[in-house]
């Protein structure tokens, strides 16, 4: 009979021979049979008793192995292996005594210790580390620390792990990062120095996450030597745009690009570059090549986890392979992935021998249960404002009756409605015999009414310019949710019609879009830039359809579903629309960052020309998502959306998994409701008479543990109430289960028409009711943040009215000085100082959100001297906001009046003079002699052509324009 241990030795030697090792007996030992040779049952010296594997490489001893049980608790024979690796006979050949590489294992379990780190602790391992791992380390240059108590610090005595040279890093470079990118990567190191296996960095979208990475990556490979680090991304897009910033990533003490200094692979096929220092990847690729896959189909890698984790259920399944061993990577960042990699794909991620660092600007409560609650770094989306890294939102709703409770069309002889076909979109249209009643849920899904998509669409064109951004002529460039593929056809089309644009104006970007039109300027022979476009339908990346509308004028509105959800930046964005809902947290708040990104007013002005900078997005709720309560993920093992398809099709590959059938019971029963007399005749002819509903109620007879009981007592010839053998009631519900399916899995025919059917189904088209605004305007909560801040600038206001000159000058009824220039500008570089960051721009937003019917020039420029209007109504001194340009045209107009009426009149020279005064008062508050001599006064003559204008009056006027134009 064989013992516990002898088969956990068997499977320590299968393990130790997959991973490189010659494993022999010491009787038959021979050093030079391989690289790497495990020895078992070898001898120490007296009292150290016989290692159960002494391991060597390249003929010397550098480790051991204390086997065990299986179920044994390993930390509890830790120190066997401690007292094996100081046992060493002395005549034996060891570069480092005590022994420096200690494993325990059962076979199943096995934890290893380096006793070259700087404080060796145990950790567990997926696999045996291969010879020529072990010789890489051993071979190391040891690292240079301080003396102590006068004597060499024991580190410098020995090769250095990894872990002891994190311990020799220099100080973050501030120059080049903002303050919370070297914070991240300072908290980091301190993280890997403490040597926690997992750290997770929150930082907002648009924070610089990736650059705060490289910055840590280049750091690792430059003074930590990592032999290499994995880039894990999303989507195959975001692992192209992560290499982008690693080549353009400048080293901070070097002054070369990072890929000038280190080879970065990109995979594109499943086999690692050996020279290279960073991989970047997704984690569908790098499980493909742990399985030993030639390659991975690129659409694979385009869905993003997201869509692939709809089809796992169980955790993915992972075995050694020796060509991608455990120490692959000394560290692994993870960048924005879905959650699902940290259950149903985390096996691939603790495959390795590796430092886990988490990077995300969303994480739910599984990220932070993976990381071990270790978050080193929270930098949330209010601090990222608040320094300028990211703009923040104003909510505005859109509010219809029929979004709101859905509508129903009365059956009459003259009502028609359509029916669309789900997989062609063709239209047919028939005499509705009863009435058609739907709500909200339906809306979209079953059933489109055409006039609620066009009184949104129609109510974002018409408040546009006057109340989400008045002033404003161009259509900011805006991102559409759409709840499907087919909603989001609908919604363009509405969109091109209420606005009356072509096809360029408003498309579409979701996985079914097969074309991409990108637009490049080029410069002809004559020199000239011209645009030349050109199409592409092979391959096609989110990038390639994401090109225009990053850089170009068109399309000004791209509608999509969730293609461009996570990751991907389209920095002049100005606009997040919701016409769908959204349930999780996390996704919403990707969703919502899209629009976060601060770009320079150069840039975003090239794109939208009569935009002067941004310094907010609109995010526009038509469906109410900001008013509902997200939970913070959803769960992964329930409700599962795997597709009809996969279902049958896992049928057809002989699965009879209880979740499989289970779904597929509802999913047959919910079909049979919706389908016609037509489809049900045609579906049970295929299933041999059985109709759906009767397939769906077998289905759930065959898993109800009950009836599976009944079956077996009758089978076993029991009395009622007698309980069955295990055994038989196991037999007979293989039996029941594999009868339920039967119909199913001996007919393609059936499975495929099935999988017609579905796919046919029809969205019933209102084109009948029409519909209404029920509420359109800011959102509560941006009022209140408008009113909180409107707030705090006053009592600001009152607070410092001692301390800052202009706020006492305007304080002071009737004024006792006038203001001037750098007053005003030393007020405006106040209530810009963190922590308020205010401009006159938000804080005239705020007024204006608040009380519209009071504030004048929304949207328009802001120029230095509004602060001045923006104190005064603050104060209370004046009754409507208005800016300061406007009022000093206004005081003009009326100065210029009061001279006529008094007999004074003004020259068109003279005038023309009067009107470049008052142009420079709007902007600087005062004139002076000094100001003839610069522009536009010294186009028009400077100060001398001022004094032959105005002659002995010059003086006279511009008192009298100081004291009126700035009162």
């Amino acid at each position: 009979m064989t013992r516990p241990e002898d088969a956990a030795r068997k499977n320590i030697d299968d393990a130790l021979t997959t991973a490189g090792w010659a494993v022999q007996d010491r009787q038959a030992m021979n050093l030079d049979a391989a690289r790497g040779v495990a020895v078992r049952e070898f001898p120490l010296k007296r009292g150290h008793g016989f290692a159960d594997y002494l391991l060597y490489v390249d003929g010397d001893a550098v480790g051991v192995i204390e086997a065990k049980e299986v179920g044994t608790t390993l930390t509890g024979v830790e120190g066997q292996t401690e007292k094996y690796s100081a046992g060493l006979p002395d005549l034996l050949p060891a570069p480092v005594r005590p022994l420096p590489f200690l494993y325990q294992s059962t076979g199943v379990e096995t934890a290893f210790t380096n006793r070259l780190d700087p404080d060796p602790r145990s950790r567990g391992v997926f696999h045996f580390h291969k010879p020529e791992t072990l010789s890489r380390w051993i071979a190391a240059e040891p690292v240079f620390l301080p003396r102590v108590d006068g004597r060499p610090d024991p580190l410098s005595q020995r090769p250095a792990s990894f872990r002891a040279r994190l311990l020799t890093f220099p100080d973050v470079p501030e120059a080049g990062l903002r303050a919370a990118q070297v914070r991240a990567v300072r908290n980091l190191e301190v993280s890997l120095r403490d040597n926690r296996p997992r750290a997770l960095i929150q930082m907002a979208t648009g924070a610089g996450k990736t650059v705060a990475a490289i910055t840590s990556i280049y750091r690792l490979i430059k003074f930590g030597d990592a032999s290499r680090v994995l880039f894990l991304v999303d989507r195959d897009n975001l692992g192209r745009q992560a290499l982008k910033e690693f080549q353009q990533y400048v080293a901070p003490d070097d002054g070369r690009k990072f890929t000038e200094l280190y080879n970065v692979q990109r995979l594109t096929s499943n086999k690692l570059d050996p020279v290279a220092r960073v991989v970047i990847t997704t984690i569908q690729r790098l499980y493909a090549m742990l399985k030993g896959d030639a390659d991975l189909p690129p659409e694979a890698e385009e869905l993003g986890l997201a869509s692939l984790s709809e089809m796992l259920r169980e955790p993915v399944p992972v075995a050694y392979n020796p060509a991608l061993p455990i120490e692959a990577f000394d560290v692994i960042f993870v960048d924005e992935c879905h959650r699902s990699i940290y259950s149903l794909w985390r096996q691939v991620l603790e495959y390795f021998d590796s430092f886990l660092v988490g990077l995300t600007a969303t994480p739910s409560k599984q990220t932070f249960g993976f990381f071990r609650q270790n978050l080193v770094m929270d930098y949330d989306h209010q601090q990222a404002v608040a320094d300028g890294v990211n703009v923040d939102y104003d909510v505005y709703k859109i509010r219809t009756r029929i979004t709101e409770k859905g509508a129903t069309v009365e059956a009459g002889p003259e009502e028609i409605v359509g029916r669309r076909d789900r997989e062609t979109r063709r239209v047919r249209w028939e005499r509705l015999d009863d009435d058609l009643k739907y709500d909200a849920a339906a809306l979209d899904r079953q059933v489109v009414a055409l006039d609620q998509i066009r009184t949104v669409v129609r109510t974002f064109r018409d408040r546009l310019f006057t109340e989400i951004f008045p002033g404003r002529s161009e259509v900011p460039k805006t991102l559409i949710f759409a709840k499907d593929d087919s909603h989001a056809d609908d919604i363009v089309q509405a969109v091109r019609e209420e606005f009356g644009k072509g096809n360029e104006f408003c498309e579409k970007i979701t996985y079914k879009t097969g074309t991409a039109r990108i637009v490049e300027k080029q410069l002809g022979p004559d020199g000239k830039e011209t645009e030349i476009t050109t199409y592409k339908s092979n391959g096609v990346k989110l990038e390639d359809l994401l090109s225009s509308f990053r850089t170009r004028y068109n399309p000004r509105v791209v509608v999509t579903v969730d293609m461009i959800a996570t990751g991907t930046d389209v920095k002049p964005l100005e606009i997040v629309m919701f016409m769908r809902a959204v349930k999780s947290r996390n996704f919403f708040e990707q969703m919502k960052g899209r629009g976060a990104r601060v770009i320079n007013p150069t840039d975003l002005q090239l794109v939208t020309s009569d935009a002067r900078a941004k310094d907010r997005f609109v995010l526009i709720d038509c469906v109410g998502v900001c008013e509902t309560d997200l939970i913070d993920a959803l769960p992964l093992e329930r409700n599962r959306t795997v597709g009809f398809e996969k279902l049958l099709e896992a049928v057809a590959q002989g699965s009879t998994k209880v979740d499989v059938l289970s779904s597929l019971a509802g999913r047959l029963a919910r079909l049979d409701r919706r389908i016609g007399a037509e489809e049900r005749t045609m579906l049970a002819k295929l299933a041999g008479g059985r109709t759906l509903a009767e397939l769906s109620a077998t289905l759930v007879e065959a898993l109800d543990p009950d009836a599976q009981v009944e079956r077996a007592r009758a089978v076993a010839g029991l009395p009622a109430g007698a309980a069955p053998p295990a055994s038989v009631v196991e037999k007979v519900t293989r039996e029941m289960l594999r009868e339920a399916v039967q119909p199913l899995r001996a007919s393609p025919e059936l499975r495929k028409a099935l999988t017609d059917v579905k796919k046919s189904l029809e969205q019933t088209i209102d084109a009948v009711t029409k519909d209404e605004v029920t509420a359109a305007g800011f959102s509560d909560e941006a009022k209140e943040r408008a009113r909180a801040l409107t707030s705090t600038f006053e009592a600001f206001c009152q607070k410092h009215r001692d301390q800052i000159a202009a706020l006492q000058i305007l304080y002071s009824r009737p004024h006792r000085q006038r203001l001037k220039p750098e007053d005003v500008k030393a007020l405006a570089d106040a209530i810009k100082a963190p922590p308020r960051q205010w401009t006159p721009e938000v804080l005239w937003r705020a007024y204006e959100t608040l009380e519209r019917d009071k504030v004048r020039g929304a949207g328009a420029g802001r120029l230095l001297t509004d602060v001045v209007s923006l104190v005064r109504f603050a104060l209370h001194q004046e009754e409507e906001l208005v800016p300061f340009r406007e009022r000093v045209q206004e005081r003009f107009e009326r100065w210029m009046t009061q001279q006529a009426n008094q007999g004074r009149r003004f020259s068109a020279e003279q005038r023309a003079w009067l009107e470049a005064i008052r142009d420079h008062m709007a902007a600087n508050l005062e004139i002076s002699v000094e100001d003839f001599e610069y522009a536009p006064f010294a186009g028009m003559g400077g100060v001398g052509k001022a004094a032959r204008v105005f002659g002995t009056e010059l003086e006279k006027v511009m008192e009298e324009l100081n004291e009126v134009l700035a009162a």
